[in-house]
């Protein structure tokens, strides 16, 4: 609120580049931005306008089905009777069946409408006026107001009597709208579903909102102009205030409507004269840098000291299963293992180094064969030869034992 503007220009309809004058700022239109409460507020009152839709009571019974029972290896599900068509014989009646009736279906007594708190949408309308006031946040939802001299943009009360949708659109191009009218134009294309059926077959973007304080010929005048609408001050809806419950919609005011702004919404110091028991949302914080006030010397002076961080152990690894712990303790694993594994792979390096080993140790394993081990002096001759020695000293022993 520190920070609002203390006035708004107001600006001349026919000749928007004179200002006749300026118009305090209302304190309506720096209340607190509260996009949780527009986004709650806005769905629930977007409800209200749906129409009731259900399947007929009837639907899928309209045949003298019965289950043929058991013993004729078919499901019990009921059955069209009848022959010589292909209805007869199929299944009916269930959700499961072809034309069957819809499990748990709709019906035309769901809750349809919601009760929406009274404060709480108006509440949620001061909050999406409040957010049309700040340019980041209505170029943020898309509008392009790069031409527009401020906001909000306030018009004298001329152009509460423009009667040609000619005059307005001129109008709207000297306030500097050119850009905006050429987006919403640009985006109209065909909407995506069955809806093209149902009598909205395009969509398109939202432009500017225009609001008065009377009718006398602008909303005849701006109904034509794609995009465009219009809205009593005294009648605003958060639907046309925050289309898809996203805040910061290109507001274009007349005088005699800003003027009521403070009027119907009250300031805060007063209540709202026309809004009985009304009083407007107070920002929870004065100041909301909360930084600076957690750091100042007050607050941290009273402060506990800062808490150590407890002790911890780090978790017991095993390296032959972690390879990061493994390549710790001993470096080269990694290397090691990949040597391994593309000794493996055919037509590798590694591969090829490895059967060139097994074919010189092969050789060598040969070439010892053919010199050491022929005739008496191979191992196994040897070790017969001293068990027959042996054989031979014990059965001489036996026979000197025998004699004597």
């Amino acid at each position: 609120m520190a920070t609002a503007r203390p006035v708004v220009s107001v600006h001349q309809f026919d000749n928007p580049s004179e200002k006749s004058g300026t118009l305090p700022m209302p304190v309506a239109l720096t209340a607190p931005l509260r996009p949780d409460l527009v986004r709650y507020i806005h769905t629930n009152v977007s409800k209200n306008r749906r129409q009731a839709i259900a399947v007929t009571a009837k639907a899928g019974y309209d045949t003298a089905a019965e289950s043929w029972g058991t013993g004729r290896a078919v499901a019990r599900v009921p059955r069209v009777p009848g022959g010589g068509t292909h209805r007869s014989g199929q299944g009916a009646f269930g959700n499961m069946c072809r034309g069957g009736g819809m499990f748990n279906p709709t019906k035309t007594w769901r809750r349809w409408h919601r009760r929406v708190n009274v404060t709480q949408k108006r509440h949620a309308v001061v909050s999406a006026l409040a957010a049309s006031t700040l340019p980041p946040l209505v170029m943020a939802r898309g509008h392009r107001i790069g031409e527009v001299s401020e906001l909000p943009l306030v018009v004298s009360d001329g152009a509460e009597s423009v009667q040609k949708t000619k005059q307005a659109v001129e109008m709207l191009k000297k306030l500097g709208c050119d850009e905006e009218l050429q987006r919403v134009i640009d985006s109209k294309k065909v909407r995506k579903g069955k809806g093209k059926m149902r009598n909205r077959r395009y969509t398109m973007a939202r432009g500017p909102l225009v609001i008065y304080s009377e009718d006398n010929g602008i909303a005849k005048a701006m109904r034509n102009i794609p995009g465009v609408e219009t809205a009593n001050v005294e009648r605003l809806n958060l639907l046309t205030l925050a289309p898809g419950g996203q805040f910061g919609r290109f507001v274009i005011w007349t005088e005699g409507a800003f003027k009521k702004v403070s009027e119907i919404y009250g300031t805060s110091k007063s209540a709202a004269p026309m809004k009985k028991g009304y009083h407007l949302l107070r920002p929870m914080m004065e100041n909301a840098d909360v930084a600076r006030i957690i750091n100042s010397d007050e607050v941290q002076s009273v402060l506990r000291p800062k808490l150590e961080a407890p002790k911890t152990h780090a978790m017991k690894k095993n390296p032959l299963v972690n390879k990061a712990l493994m390549e710790k303790l001993n470096p080269g694993a990694t290397q090691k293992r990949l040597l391994r594994k593309r000794a493996c792979e055919k037509g590798s390096k590694e591969s090829e180094l490895v059967k060139k080993q097994q074919k010189t140790r092969l050789g060598a394993s040969k070439s010892f064969n053919a010199k050491e081990k022929k005739g008496e002096e191979t191992f196994y001759k040897k070790l017969m030869k001293a068990f027959e020695t042996k054989a031979a000293e014990k059965v001489s022993k036996e026979e000197e034992e025998d004699e004597e």
